[in-house]
């Protein structure tokens, strides 16, 4: 189902003519309302009135994570605080928090966001939808919360956590859509496998972010839970959830182009690369009131697809996240992202092998990558040649992918953390 046809079946020129009279109106409201974001425009030396068509984004100055850290905690809002009625932020482990505010502007288009990617994935007033995401200063459980009662579901606001309480409500409440992050799915998956359950649930579709989710991760989940799994995108520094969603068809995620304008560039040289290149992905808020961004550096490498939709939709499509450009590992010369390595893992199907795993990496004279995978049955560490098999098929796969050979470290079962939020995958112990 198509929520707002007006604007997710804009033909293709009048969604450049609507992006570029939006991105005129948010410079000229940053230079009158957003002093930092001025200042920025100023030492670029541009102002509003230099932007003559949407080719000049690339005059512009990009955002960073360091800009909303740097301005902590009111320096980048735009409107005075009495109009602000959200606050939400990143997780701030590593210092002080991205923060971003809403007005109740902003809070009306976010719901309008979640009902169209709600919508496109077929959820409807007579769905119940468990959010398993945790509440609080993360996006995302209020961010979906506020959508899907939009839409008219019921909405269960349960959190993440609590396993058994979580497959409980599944099951008396009859709930047909579940919201987590994907590994937090997975190992609902397991544990509804481990307890033999499947067949008392009601589940058909699960909405998934916070992070990454492979095509391989995808597959498993959908087997464990039977249900269809669906990504979708955002962050906190340009709204949340929200930003792009996949229809049915899952051919690539949707942006919301009416409220951000994506862009693709080398991120290295922070140039603007041609539609379906991959990069990394720049967005740049039309219409947010209290934290409007300009041109901000996600670290997201992707790659957009500009064709339409077979679903009906014309908004340009984000393939899903290979991974950050900052969670890049450079080993002996040869990138690696975990997804990469994840792919590889669930999608050689070893039946020893779960789909739970830790990257360790260290330096001994030069780096080195460890990948310790978990096992299904503790019975195959007695058996070495089992162990020798599954050791050599895995590196041997990943040899053949990454061009580099990768220790393999077997553990017993269920020893890896598993996670309720984002997945923490890769221990990096250089500098120790």
């Amino acid at each position: 189902m198509i929520w707002n046809p007006e604007f997710e079946c804009m033909p293709r020129e009048q969604i450049a003519a609507l992006q570029f009279e939006r991105l005129k109106r948010i410079l000229e409201y940053v230079w009158a309302h957003a002093p930092a974001q001025k200042l920025k425009l100023s030492q670029a030396g541009v102002e509003p009135g230099d932007v003559k068509s949407l080719e000049d984004m690339a005059r512009l100055p990009f955002t960073t994570k360091a800009d909303f850290t740097d301005n902590y905690p009111y320096g980048l809002l735009a409107v005075p605080k009495r109009e602000a009625v959200r606050m939400h932020g990143t997780s701030g482990t590593t210092g002080k928090p991205s923060v971003s505010f809403y007005t109740r502007g902003d809070m009306e288009i976010w719901s309008e966001l979640i009902t169209r990617l709600a919508s496109a994935v077929g959820v409807t007033a007579d769905d119940v939808v468990q959010i398993s995401f945790g509440y609080g200063l993360f996006t995302g459980g209020f961010g979906l919360h506020q959508g899907m009662e939009k839409i008219g579901a019921l909405v269960i606001p349960l959190s993440s956590g609590n396993t058994e309480r979580q497959l409980m409500m599944w099951e008396d409440m009859r709930v047909t859509v579940m919201i987590s992050t994907p590994s937090y799915a997975l190992y609902l998956g397991e544990t509804v496998r481990d307890m033999g359950v499947r067949d008392r649930l009601k589940l058909r579709v699960g909405l998934f972010g916070g992070e990454g989710c492979t095509p391989e991760m995808r597959a498993q989940i959908e087997e464990t839970l039977g249900i269809t799994a669906t990504n979708n995108y955002g962050l906190c520094e340009v709204m949340g959830p929200g930003v792009s969603g996949e229809c049915e068809l899952r051919d690539g995620l949707h942006i919301a182009e009416d409220h951000f304008y994506p862009e693709i560039i080398n991120p290295e040289t922070g140039q603007v690369l041609p539609v379906g290149e991959q990069g990394e992905l720049v967005l740049t808020t039309l219409t947010k009131e209290a934290v409007p961004v300009i041109r901000y550096r996600t670290r997201d490498i992707t790659r957009l697809v500009s064709e339409k939709c077979a679903c009906g939709r014309t908004h340009m499509r984000m393939l899903p996240t290979l991974g950050r450009s900052d969670d890049m590992l450079i080993i002996k010369g040869v990138n690696v992202f975990p997804s990469q390595i994840e792919s590889v893992l669930i999608g050689l199907k070893l039946p020893a092998v779960g789909p739970h795993y830790l990257l360790y990496v260290r330096h001994e004279r030069t780096d080195t990558l460890e990948l310790q995978v978990e096992l299904l049955d503790a019975g195959v560490l007695e058996s070495f040649s089992e162990l020798d098999n599954i050791r050599n098929t895995i590196q041997d796969k990943l040899r053949s992918i990454l061009g580099l050979t990768c220790k393999v470290t077997l553990v017993e079962p269920r020893t890896i953390q598993r996670f309720q939020g984002k997945a923490s995958r890769v221990v990096d112990l250089r500098e120790k």
